[in-house]
């Protein structure tokens, strides 16, 4: 438990943890209210039901002439009004109550997925390229909503137990043997939901949260794979194993919440039952209940209060159960090391130098080994190779992606490290074999998160030969579609280009970017990425050597190592 807050505490930051103190604070306050306004309950009630008390009783004598009033029923209409103005006054305070609550925990759920979507993005690529897409989102968007439900169930379970201590403090201190009778049921009935229903929900928790893992990974492998599920006409197998894990969900959900209102009906209603069983008991042997109404109308009302109160700690506490295994996931997903990378100016006037370059994943199976070139600035290069030789790890070394074993790479002299890494990629227009368009328009694809400039952005599609064809459709607003899907392989390239050209580069780098391409439109693209690049240095990976047959120079990539030429 210790580790939990801990864990929480992080999750927080500074400013959060600052609010959770007020609020506790606030909390506190919040009791005192309720206490003050359940306390003056019985005498109000005593006042009204025996008038002869504001004459004869000390206390209400005292009050009556300190203020004035002239007899019983004055005093009994002003001790009402007070009452109806404190009890106004009470909901503003609880009214204010909930919409702190509520702004510190779905904030802190927000604020925690905007940290979260950071953390990933500042990830290596390495280290990216080892996580699963499907967990990553459900991190930051699942993870982040139930770490938003559990500080709402915390801030809860703290401010109704401040409020359920002041209310027995009262109620012990009216009638102890009536509140003995009530902790004895109370202490029961919650170490039944401790040892069973809570860790029942828990696991109910647990199980929900793999589950909803698999979902999102199900999703992501559908919508990424429409077309080849279309083909195999699998979809209906694809849908049933969605539906099954849709059903254990509903489940799991079912049980949670049926669970968890149980201790609020059972405790409502014993603490009713005995109420009435009091006032029973007292009719019976006395004969005369009027003694008694007082303190049964203050426990009516402290019940009213202490037993929803109680109903909502149980319901808390089971909430966090059910989300506190989010809190080491996101505390590990915030705390890890991330490369420190930093924006140093640096300078690409002269050549690129690869100096005895060495790369690997696995020490026992090096991808680039001891690999040294010179690339003079404004020269078009070609890499080529079998699949698996490491020509497209050596293009990412180059762009800084990776970071070598061994070797360096040196931009005029200065070696690429980690603190010119961002200066050095800014410089660097990538053109990949799988182009990602989102479902916006094409203008929005081309800046792609960079400042928007109507003025650059149609001259970049000019440049890539498709702004005609825009022209002809809804020019920049033209939709795109999710992943492309309203444009042809050729467009989209065309789109890939203009968006690499964005900002203008020092250097394009096509990987594999026609591949999939047919040998006519593959020719006329290279030839427009050629016109494109004729100012800038041009690194292209290939495996057709015509689409290299303008490169000045083209390597051969052979189990980590250049050899000048063509296979």
């Amino acid at each position: 438990m210790r580790e939990f807050f801990k864990q929480l505490s992080f999750i927080f930051g500074k400013r959060k943890r600052i609010f959770f103190v007020f609020l506790v604070l606030y909390s506190v306050a919040i009791a005192l209210v309720e206490t003050v306004g359940l306390g003056a309950i019985m005498p109000f009630v005593a006042a009204a039901t025996n008038p002869s008390l504001v004459e004869t009783d000390a206390r209400y004598k005292a009050v009556c002439d300190y203020l004035g009033f002239q007899n019983a029923a004055e005093f009994t209409i002003a001790f009402g009004l007070a009452l109806i103005v404190f009890y106004l006054f009470r909901a503003l305070l609880l009214f204010f109550q909930v919409y702190l609550t509520a702004r510190f925990a779905v904030g802190g759920g927000e604020d925690l997925k905007r940290r979260l979507f950071i953390k990933t993005l500042d990830l290596s690529y390495a280290d990216f390229a080892r996580q699963n897409a499907g967990k990553l989102v459900k991190s930051v968007m699942n993870n982040s909503q139930q770490i938003a439900n559990l500080l709402r169930s915390l801030m809860t379970l703290c401010a109704e137990l401040f409020v359920f201590v002041a209310l027995y403090a009262t109620a012990w201190f009216v009638h102890w043997k009536i509140t003995l009778v009530l902790t004895a049921i109370l202490i029961v009935k919650i170490f039944l939901v401790l040892k069973t229903i809570s860790r029942r929900v828990h696991k109910l928790g647990v199980k929900s949260s793999d589950i909803n893992s698999l979902m999102y990974e199900t999703l992501q492998s559908a919508f990424g794979n429409f077309k080849i599920i279309k083909i195999m006409g699998n979809a209906p197998e694809i849908a049933d194993g969605f539906s099954h894990r849709v059903a254990q969900l509903l489940k799991n959900a079912v049980t949670s919440q049926t669970l968890s209102a149980l201790p609020r009906v059972s405790i409502e209603t014993m603490g009713f039952v005995i109420l009435c069983s009091l006032v029973i008991y007292v009719i019976a042997k006395y004969q005369d209940a009027s003694a008694i109404v007082p303190i049964v109308s203050m426990f009516a009302l402290v019940l009213y209060r202490l037993l929803p109160s109680a109903q909502r700690i149980t319901y808390a506490f089971n909430e966090i159960q059910s989300y506190r295994h989010v809190v080491p996931l996101a505390f590990n997903d915030l705390s890890a090391i991330a490369p420190n990378e930093g924006d140093k100016s640096v300078t690409f006037e002269k050549e690129i130098v690869l100096s005895d370059l060495g790369f690997y994943f696995d020490p026992a199976k090096p991808i680039i080994k001891n690999l040294t070139l010179t690339i003079p600035k404004g020269r078009k290069i070609g890499f080529c190779g079998a699949s698996g030789g490491g020509k497209s790890t050596l293009v990412d070394l180059i762009c800084g992606v990776y970071e070598p074993q061994s070797g360096a790479i040196l931009i005029d002299g200065e070696v690429l490290s980690r603190e010119n890494v961002k200066s050095w990629r800014k410089k660097i227009g990538y053109i990949p074999q799988d182009v990602y368009l989102f479902d916006g328009n094409v203008a929005e694809n081309v800046a792609f998160g960079k400042p928007y400039d109507e003025e650059e952005i149609t001259k970049v599609l000019n440049q890539a030969n498709i702004y005609d064809f825009l022209l002809r459709h809804d020019g920049l607003k033209t939709r795109v579609g999710d992943g492309g899907i309203l444009l042809s392989g050729g467009q989209k390239q065309r789109i890939a280009i203009a968006r690499a050209l964005y900002g203008a580069p020092d250097i394009l780098v096509l990987d594999e970017a026609t591949s999939a391409l047919d040998n006519e439109t593959e020719a006329k693209i290279m030839d427009e990425i050629y016109d494109a690049a004729k100012n800038k240095t041009l690194l292209v990976v290939a495996h057709r050597l015509s689409t290299l047959s303008r490169c000045d120079e083209v390597y051969t990539v052979k189990d980590g190592k250049l050899a000048l030429g063509m296979p």
